[in-house]
C-alpha cells in the first residue's frame, strides 16, 4: 500500500497535479496567438528577402520559417525563441549555391543538422558560448556589410556580384545605369522602415502596433501596383515544381568546409540568441513568470531537427532569429505555442496567399534585407568592445569575414584574440623603491612564467637581511611564478631578512592560505577543508580538528575582529535586538549567516535536528525550543519567524526508514516530533507540496517541505504566537535551502493558514546596490564580512518574494515524480499502516 494513491481524487481534496491525475488540456493562451501573428507579420516579408538575397527559390524561405517555427518551436530547449532563414546565413547559403548548386545546398543543410544532433548528444552547447563576444559582434558585423553591398546592387535596380569586394568595384558602374523605378521603390521602403518606430502621437501608438518591415513591404507594393511601375515582383512557382535536395556533388573537402561553416553559425547564433532571450524574459515586466530558462543542448537538439527537415523540404538552413525573437516576447508570447502557431500561419500563406505574395516588388525586398544588414553592425558592439580593449579582434574578423569568407574571418578573429590575450598575460610590470627603511617590490598585471626571469631578477637584486614588502596587483599567479616567489622569500627569511605579502592598496595577504595547496581557495576561511598546513618556517604539519579551530580563531582575531569590533561593541552597549526568530537545522552546510547575508545582531537563531518545533504542552515536549520561541517572541518582539528546511536531511530520512520497535534513543524520542510531517505528507487532504513549478525529486524532498509546512503550523499553536499574529504584528515564513544547488526558496502565502496549495517560489538574485561606492578612508572603518548588502539592510529576508522562475535543466511537464513508496529506492518506502502504527504510539 503506497502512501499516496495515484488516481481518484476526492471532493475535499486541494487542489494539485500529482502524476496520474486528470489528464491536462491542450489550451493556447491569448497572448500566445496575438504573439504568434505579431511575429508572423515580420517573418513573412524577411524570409521572402533573404531566399531573394541568396539566390535560393523563394519559397524555400518560406519553408525555412515554417519548419523553424512548429519543428525547432516544439523540440528546441528555448520556449520563446523564434527560429527561421536568418541574415547570418545569407553570405554563407549564396556562396554554396553558387559553387555547388540548389540541390546540394539543401543535402549540405541536412548533414548540418545532423552535426548540431552530434554535437548536442556530446552536451557542448555551452563550450560556444567561450567564443570572445568581439569575434562573434565582428563576423554577424561582416556578414551584415556583405549583405548591404550585395543588396545595394539590386535597390539600383542591378545584379550583384559573387564577392563583397566584386560588388564593391562594381558600384560605380551601377550608379551610372539607376533604374528610376527600382530605386523610388526601394527608397519609398527605406523610408518608412526608418520612419515608423518614430511615428508621433496616439495615431502612431496605434500604427505602429504594426510590424514596420510589413508595413513598408505593404506600402511599396500597393505605391508599384498602383503607380503600374515595371519593376521585377515576386514569383512563386507551383509547389509541385518545388526542388527537393538531391545527393552531394563536389568536392569532398569543399562540401565538409561547407558543412562545417553552416553548422558553426547556424549553432553560435542560435545559442547567442537563446542566451540573449533568457535576458529579456528576466527583464520583461512580468519576470518571465511560469517560462523557464533555455536548456541548451536541447535548442542545439531542436535547432539541428529542424536544418535536417528543412533540408528535406527544401528549405534555408534555420537558426534562431534575434529580430523575430525579440518580437515574440515584446508582444508578451508565454509559451512555445506562439513559436509553433507563427509556423502555422507561415504554412497557410505560403499556400493561400500565393496571389498577394506575387505582388510584392523584389526591390522592396533588398531594401528591406540591405537594412537589416546595416543594422548587424551595432553600435552598442562597438562601444562594448571598444570599452573592453577588443577593437582589433573586432575589425579583425569583420575584415576576414568581408574580403575572405566567414570561416577564414572567423579563424583569424580567434588566432588575434589569442595573441591578445597572450600578449595580456606577460605584460607584467615590476618597479622596485626603497620606503621608511622598507624596500617595496610592486608586481602589476598577470604573473605567469614569461615574467618569471624579470621577477626573479627584481627579487635576487634586493639586499639580504632587509624588510621586503611585494605587492601583488593581479588576478593570477601560475605555478612557475609561485615558486620562484616561495622559493626566494623562503631564502630571504633564512637570512634574515623579514618578507611580507601584499595585495592592491596595502591589504596584507594571510601566509601561505590560498597559494599553498591546490584544495586552498577565497572562500578557505570558512571552507576550512585544507588537510596540511605550511608553516612561515616551511614545515609541514598535519592538523587536527582542533588545530583547526584554533587557526580559524586565530585568523578571526586577526583579519575580522578589528573591521566587526566597533559593531560589536555597539551591540554590547545596546543590546540585541534582532528582527527575526530564524529556526533551521543542525546540519553543518548550512551557514544561516552566508545565506541570509546576515550579520551580528540580525538573526535570534535555534537549531536542532530537523528544524522541529514540538507541539507546545505535549508530554515529553521540548522547553528549549519553547523557551527560545517564547523569548524571541515575547521579549525581543521579532518582527518575523522562519522555519529553514534543507535538502538531504538526514532527520528527514530517517523518518522515512525507521521502524517502530527500534530502541527509543534520544535521537528517535526527539524525531518523534517529525511525525505529524509524516502524516501531512499521507494525508489525502493536503496537497503535495511544490518546489518552483515542479514536484519534489524523491520521497525525501518531499518530507522536508512538507515537514516546513507542518512546523509553521506547530508554531501557530504557541499562545504568543497566535497572539501576535492576531495583532498583524509578526508574520511566519517558510523556506528551503538546496544545498546541492546553493538556491533558497521561499514558501508562497506564508501567512496564510488555508492556502490552496503548499508552494515554495525560488528566489531570485537581487540586483546591485546602487548606492554609491564608499571612499576609501571610508572602508577601512567599515566591518567588511562579505555580507552583500547595506548596513541598513541588515540582511533581513524580504516579505515581498521574488516572483518564481524556474530555472530547472528539465521543466515541469517533462518530469515525473512517482508516489513515495512507488518506483523509489527501497529506503524511501514507507507505509501507511507504519504511519498509523507511529500515530498510536505518539498518543498513547
Amino acid at each position: 500500500m503506497t502512501l499516496r494513491p495515484p488516481l481518484r481524487r476526492t471532493p475535499d481534496q486541494r487542489p494539485h497535479s500529482p502524476p496520474g491525475g486528470p489528464a491536462r488540456r491542450f489550451r493556447i493562451a491569448g497572448a500566445d496567438v496575438s504573439a504568434s501573428i505579431a511575429v508572423f507579420l515580420i517573418a513573412l516579408p524577411l524570409s521572402l528577402g533573404i531566399a531573394l538575397a541568396t539566390g535560393a527559390p523563394l519559397q524555400a524561405g518560406l519553408v525555412a520559417a515554417a519548419v523553424g517555427g512548429i519543428v525547432a518551436g516544439r523540440f528546441g530547449g528555448s520556449p520563446l525563441q523564434v527560429s527561421g532563414p536568418a541574415a547570418g546565413l545569407t553570405v554563407v547559403t549564396a556562396e554554396l549555391i553558387q559553387i555547388y548548386g540548389w540541390r546540394t545546398t539543401c543535402a549540405i543543410t541536412v548533414l548540418a543538422g545532423l552535426c548540431q544532433l552530434g554535437l548536442s548528444a556530446l552536451r557542448v552547447a555551452r563550450s560556444a558560448l567561450a567564443v570572445s563576444p568581439a569575434i562573434v559582434h565582428g563576423m554577424l558585423a561582416g556578414i551584415g556589410v556583405t549583405i548591404a553591398l550585395a543588396q545595394l546592387h539590386i535597390v539600383l535596380g542591378g545584379t550583384p556580384q559573387s564577392s563583397a569586394v566584386d560588388n564593391v568595384l562594381g558600384l560605380p558602374a551601377q550608379l551610372a545605369d539607376v533604374h528610376p523605378a527600382a530605386l523610388v521603390i526601394s527608397a519609398l521602403t527605406v523610408g518608412l522602415l526608418l520612419l515608423w518606430p518614430r511615428l508621433p502621437g496616439r495615431t502612431g501608438r496605434l500604427l505602429r502596433k504594426v510590424p514596420g518591415a510589413l508595413a513598408a513591404v505593404a506600402a511599396a507594393t500597393v505605391a508599384a501596383t498602383l503607380a503600374g511601375l515595371a519593376v521585377p515582383r515576386v514569383d512563386l512557382p507551383s509547389w509541385s515544381s518545388h526542388a527537393l535536395p538531391g545527393l552531394p556533388e563536389g568536392p569532398v573537402l569543399g562540401i565538409a568546409a561547407g558543412v562545417l561553416t553552416i553548422t558553426l553559425v547556424t549553432s553560435v547564433q542560435s545559442l547567442l540568441s537563446a542566451v540573449a532571450v533568457d535576458k529579456l524574459i528576466a527583464a520583461r515586466a512580468d519576470h518571465g513568470h511560469g517560462v523557464p530558462r533555455s536548456r541548451l543542448d536541447r535548442e542545439l537538439a531542436g535547432q539541428g531537427a529542424a536544418n535536417v527537415v528543412s533540408g528535406a523540404l527544401g528549405g534555408l538552413p534555420v537558426a534562431g532569429v534575434a529580430v523575430r525573437s525579440v518580437a515574440n516576447v515584446s508582444a508578451g508570447a508565454v509559451s512555445r505555442n506562439s513559436t509553433m502557431l507563427h509556423g502555422l500561419w507561415i504554412v497557410l500563406a505560403a499556400l493561400f496567399l500565393v496571389p498577394v505574395l506575387d505582388l510584392i516588388p523584389l526591390p522592396a525586398l533588398a531594401a528591406l534585407v540591405m537594412v537589416v544588414g546595416i543594422q548587424m553592425v551595432s553600435i552598442t558592439h562597438i562601444r562594448s568592445v571598444t570599452r573592453h580593449r577588443e577593437v582589433l579582434v573586432y575589425a579583425v574578423t569583420l575584415s576576414g569575414v568581408v574580403l575572405i569568407g566567414i570561416l577564414e574571418g572567423v579563424a583569424l578573429g580567434i588566432a588575434v584574440a589569442t595573441a591578445v590575450a597572450m600578449h595580456r598575460l606577460t605584460k607584467t610590470r615590476i618597479t622596485r623603491e626603497e620606503r621608511d627603511g622598507r624596500h617595496l617590490v610592486r608586481i602589476r598585471g598577470q604573473l605567469t612564467f614569461l615574467a618569471v626571469p624579470r621577477l626573479s631578477r627584481a627579487l635576487h637584486q634586493l639586499p639580504q637581511g632587509a624588510r621586503v614588502v611585494v605587492e601583488l596587483d593581479g588576478s593570477f599567479m601560475d605555478h612557475a611564478a609561485y615558486e620562484t616567489l616561495h622559493d626566494w622569500q623562503a631564502s630571504h627569511v633564512r637570512h634574515g631578512g623579514a618578507v611580507e605579502m601584499s595585495g592592491p592598496a596595502g591589504a596584507r595577504i594571510a601566509e601561505h592560505d590560498t597559494a599553498s595547496h591546490a584544495c586552498c581557495r577565497p572562500w578557505t576561511p570558512w571552507r576550512n577543508h585544507c588537510g596540511d598546513h605550511h608553516t612561515p618556517t616551511g614545515e609541514t604539519r598535519i592538523r587536527t580538528t582542533g588545530h583547526q579551530l584554533a587557526n580559524g580563531i586565530g585568523k578571526f582575531q586577526r583579519n575580522t575582529a578589528p573591521l566587526v569590533r566597533d559593531e560589536l561593541a555597539r551591540l554590547a552597549r545596546e543590546g540585541q535586538r534582532p528582527s527575526q526568530l530564524f529556526l533551521t537545522c543542525a546540519d553543518s552546510r548550512l551557514v544561516t549567516s552566508m545565506i541570509t547575508s546576515s550579520g551580528p545582531g540580525d538573526l535570534f537563531t535555534v537549531r536542532n535536528v530537523g528544524n522541529l518545533v514540538p507541539l507546545p504542552g505535549e508530554e515529553s515536549g521540548d522547553d528549549s525550543v519553547a523557551a527560545a520561541i517564547e523569548y524571541a517572541v515575547e521579549v525581543l518582539r521579532v518582527q518575523s519567524i522562519t522555519v529553514c528546511g534543507h535538502s538531504g536531511c538526514g532527520a528527514m530520512q530517517a523518518l522515512l526508514t525507521s521502524t517502530p520497535d527500534a530502541p527509543p534513543t534520544p535521537l528517535r524520542r526527539w524525531l518523534r516530533h517529525g511525525l505529524p510531517s509524516l502524516e501531512r505528507m499521507a494525508s489525502r487532504s493536503h496537497a503535495w507540496a511544490r518546489i518552483s513549478g515542479r514536484l519534489p525529486a524523491d520521497a525525501v524532498e518531499q518530507l522536508c517541505l512538507t515537514n516546513v509546512v507542518q512546523q509553521l503550523e506547530h508554531l501557530r499553536a504557541y499562545e504568543p504566537v497566535a497572539r501576535r499574529l492576531a495583532e498583524g504584528t509578526l508574520t511566519l515564513h517558510g523556506m528551503y535551502f538546496h544545498v546541492g544547488e546553493a538556491q533558497a526558496y521561499l514558501l508562497a502565502g506564508p501567512d496564510e493558514q488555508h492556502r490552496t496549495e503548499d508552494v515554495f517560489d525560488r528566489v531570485a538574485p537581487s540586483e546591485p546596490s546602487t548606492s554609491p561606492e564608499p571612499s576609501a578612508s571610508s572602508e577601512s572603518n567599515t566591518p567588511s564580512d562579505d555580507r552583500g548588502t547595506p548596513p541598513d539592510d541588515r540582511g533581513t529576508l524580504p516579505d515581498d518574494r521574488a516572483t518564481p522562475s524556474d530555472g530547472r535543466a528539465v521543466p515541469p511537464e517533462d518530469r515525473e515524480c512517482p508516489p513515495v513508496g512507488q518506483d523509489t529506492p527501497p529506503r524511501e518506502r514507507i507505509s501507511t499502516s507504519v504511519i498509523k502504527e507511529r500515530s498510536a504510539a505518539r498518543a498513547s
